[in-house]
């Protein structure tokens, strides 16, 4: 291990998280905080906390060139970026080698090409990765609307710079498109600073499956199984699982393999992951993009696999070779994670900010919290309301679902509201029991839910 001293440049569970890992390694840390943050469960744990600027992210978060003079002032031999912020900013990460520092994570040449869809869709081809059908960059209305024709209806719009459910949109009909290519593109370049759009067949009975994938500096690149991510509200991730309930082994072989084989291809470093869509009805899967970051539920799959995804990241960036060869790893039993938002489902999943006058975690066999919260703390209105993540691990898929129906029953937080409620109701319900689910399911539930609380008020 050649790094000795990390500067982290992000917040919330994921500094917690990152700061656990270093310590566990013997590195220092140096935590960069925004003055919003400078009584936080992060700033309490780091070796050291440095103040990087006011509470808006560019003027934080945000600043690539403030963020590397810190790290460097500070004597910090390496750069974790967590994720979102500039975890995968391919100008940050040229910016990081240039002054001699470490980044955590994979090379600026893997970042820029996966993070164009359009480029990391045309790698994916090139390699052999099932691809839905789609079409190339779009400009305008018209063209959208001749490519539609020969895609056919329904078909789904995409941010070609996208990413975090931006620049989305589903479309049934011709008369619908111009309205919604037009709204897209707007907000995919006051977001991205990009208006291109492009289009996929829209897929009904769809689930969202994602691999992780591990590698090093040394050609070796192994898979650690797969996350179920179907269930979203508005592209947004609430819960996810390991392994993913409903394909058959030929299917699950055949994902794990096409990742593997498109992360070598493009000479990928560090951790990564690879998300596809699965089409249900057909048993098809398609790529659909690679997160060039640790992703929140990573911790699904360190429970399955009893692997530090986080220190594995560590130890690649400084140069080590993979310890664990694809036959040693082995998933065991399941795990679920539930996103614990400070939002407020009855109002709309409005954030709900403000300061934690209760907080009763539960505990026991078989559940984790990566959090940040703690009875006190006051969560800003500045950033994601992401307050905490609840995973639990059981014996199989039943097992887990008893575990975390428990967990959420017994985790207390008062002073904000939370999706606690909301979440509890989701894992009871008979078709995530069951199985019958797919990307559109927690949308529909979110309706039942609110009809529900209605009634009983």
């Amino acid at each position: 291990m050649t790094i000795s001293r990390v500067f982290i440049a992000n917040r919330g569970e994921i500094a917690v998280r990152v700061i656990r890992a270093c310590k566990a390694l013997s590195i220092d840390t140096v935590l960069g905080v925004s003055s919003a943050d400078k009584e936080t469960m992060g700033a309490r744990l780091a070796d050291r906390v440095v103040c990087i600027g006011p509470p808006r992210s560019s003027d934080s978060y945000l600043n690539r060139e403030g963020i590397i003079t810190t790290a460097l002032a500070t004597g910090c031999d390496a750069v974790h970026p967590g994720y979102g912020f500039l975890s995968e900013d391919a100008e940050f990460a040229r910016l990081c080698q240039e002054n001699g520092l470490i980044f955590v994570g994979p090379t600026p040449e893997n970042i820029r090409r996966m993070g164009n869809k359009l480029e990391a869709r045309a790698l994916a081809k090139k390699f052999n990765v099932p691809l839905a059908e789609g079409s190339a960059r779009l400009y305008s209305s018209d063209e959208a609307l001749e490519t539609a024709e020969q895609v056919g209806y329904p078909i789904l719009l995409k941010a070609a710079a996208g990413g975090g459910g931006r620049g989305i949109r589903v479309v049934d009909a011709p008369e619908k498109l111009k309205a919604a290519f037009e709204g897209a593109s707007a907000e995919a370049a006051a977001a991205f600073g990009d208006g291109a759009m492009f289009m996929e067949r829209y897929i009904g009975n769809a689930r969202h499956v994602e691999v992780q994938i591990l590698a090093d500096n040394h050609g070796n690149v192994i898979h650690l199984g797969e996350r179920d991510c179907s269930l979203q509200r508005r592209y947004q991730k609430m819960v996810e699982e390991s392994p993913a309930p409903g394909l058959t082994d030929q299917l699950r072989k055949q994902i794990h393999e096409s990742a593997v084989t498109l992360a070598k291809n493009i000479g990928y470093v560090s951790a990564g992951t690879v998300e596809f869509i699965v089409d249900m009805d057909r048993s098809q899967f398609y790529f659909l993009e690679m997160n060039t970051r640790v992703q929140v539920e990573h911790p699904v799959t360190e429970a399955v696999t009893g692997i530090d995804i986080v220190a594995q990241q560590l130890r690649i960036a400084a140069g080590d070779p993979l310890t664990i060869s694809q036959g040693e790893v082995k998933v065991e039993g399941h795990s679920i994670e539930c996103r614990i938002n400070a939002e407020a489902p009855l109002r709309g999943f409005q954030p709900s900010p403000g300061r934690i006058s209760r907080w009763q975690p539960p505990s026991g066999p078989g559940v984790r919290l990566d959090s940040h919260g703690f009875e006190g703390y006051f969560m800003p209105p500045y950033y994601d309301s992401l307050l905490g993540k609840l995973i639990v691990h059981g014996k199989d898929r039943q097992d887990a679902l008893a575990i975390m129906e428990r967990a959420l029953a017994g985790f207390e937080i008062q002073g904000v509201d939370t999706t606690i409620p909301f979440l509890q109701y989701v894992i009871v319900s008979n078709d995530f029991v069951s199985g019958q689910f797919n990307t559109r399911w927690l949308e529909k539930i979110a309706t039942t839910f609110l009809e529900s609380q209605a009634v009983d008020a």
